[in-house]
């Protein structure tokens, strides 16, 4: 009797599109640029050694004014502005962060609110530095499922919030900032199927210690690195439908410059792609890292390989057109 009547009320499900694409691409940084001498002095370092070791010349500092909601709302404003869409049509904001200390819960929220996005939902997703392709996977899955039609993803990161100024093996790989990207339907899949997953019995090698700090067994890391992603970056063109031959781009996580130059080299690619070396001059950002490496990269269009990987450990990879 309960199954004739479930049968004769069927729910209406949502109408959603084909596909969906990023329609534009922004980020923020922060004022205050902090070359490697400063950060040196405080780890019994030198810039030789710091650029030898991950190929950081530079990073940002956010100033006190520059806190999390500012910047990803800075962020998220030019990305709307670019993509001629207006915040009250906007369905849903998400924030991938991993640094977020403030006294409200989420940062999602009070980024949707000063956007003026009153009418869409809004959430953190946590997924350190892998927390990009995880939620540009999410805010394909709500579009393309009809749960949204405008979607504002912003990855935000005061990593100084996070790290020890004297600690030898974090203090000069991280920047603060953030990018932002808007993503909308389209007859097309111009995202490509994510390819993720997680290790958590490598948890320990990035982890918080009791004073809130960030902690990472740093050669333990990049050889789990350079394991990875290499395969992580095969599986995700494979998905996709295409080689490494047909890419425009490679956009990882700005982690590590070697770890990005074999990457490179293990996929064979050829003088016509672009590599994404925004590291040099930005440092590690953490969840914003992909959205601000492809927003330094103008007048690029084609397919791009995303790649992000970090703490959890966890990681994923999609390819995309770039808008």
């Amino acid at each position: 009797m309960l199954g004739s009547l479930v049968m004769a009320h069927p729910l209406q499900p949502s109408v959603g599109h084909p596909g969906s694409r990023i329609l534009s691409v922004a980020s923020y940084r922060p004022r205050t640029e902090v070359g490697n001498e400063a950060i040196a002095a405080l780890i019994d370092s030198s810039d030789e050694w710091i650029r030898r070791r991950c190929g950081i010349e530079s990073r940002r500092r956010a100033a006190p004014d520059e806190d999390l909601v500012m910047m990803a709302t800075a962020a998220a404003s030019k990305a709307l502005a670019g993509a001629g869409v207006d915040p009250y049509d906007v369905s849903a904001v998400l924030v991938a962060t991993m640094s977020h200390r403030g006294p409200a819960a989420t940062v999602g929220p009070l980024v949707a609110d000063a956007l003026g996005a009153t009418q869409a939902a809004a959430m953190d997703l946590g997924a350190a530095c892998a927390g990009f392709p995880y939620a540009l996977a999410t805010a394909d899955a709500l579009v393309r499922g009809g749960s949204a039609r405008y979607v504002v993803l912003v990855g935000a990161e005061r990593m100084t919030d996070i790290i020890d100024e004297r600690d030898r093996g974090t203090a000069f790989l991280f920047g603060d900032g953030a990018g932002a990207v808007v993503i909308g339907p389209s007859p097309t899949c111009d995202i490509g199927p994510v390819v993720w997953g997680a290790d958590g019995s490598g948890s320990e090698l990035l982890r918080y210690d009791e004073a809130g700090f960030l902690r990472m067994a740093g050669p333990e890391v990049f050889r789990w690195a350079t394991s990875i992603v290499p395969d992580l970056a095969r599986r995700a063109l494979d998905a996709a439908g295409i080689s490494a031959a047909d890419l425009a781009a490679f956009i990882p996580h700005q982690a590590n410059l070697r770890i990005i130059s074999a990457t490179a080299k293990a996929l064979e690619l050829g003088p016509h792609v672009r590599v994404a070396t925004d590291i040099t001059t930005n440092g590690n950002t953490g969840a914003a890292s992909i959205p601000q490496a492809m927003a330094a990269l103008p007048d690029t269009t084609g397919p791009a390989l995303l790649v992000g990987f970090g703490a959890g450990l966890s990681y994923g990879a999609q390819v995309v057109m770039m808008p």
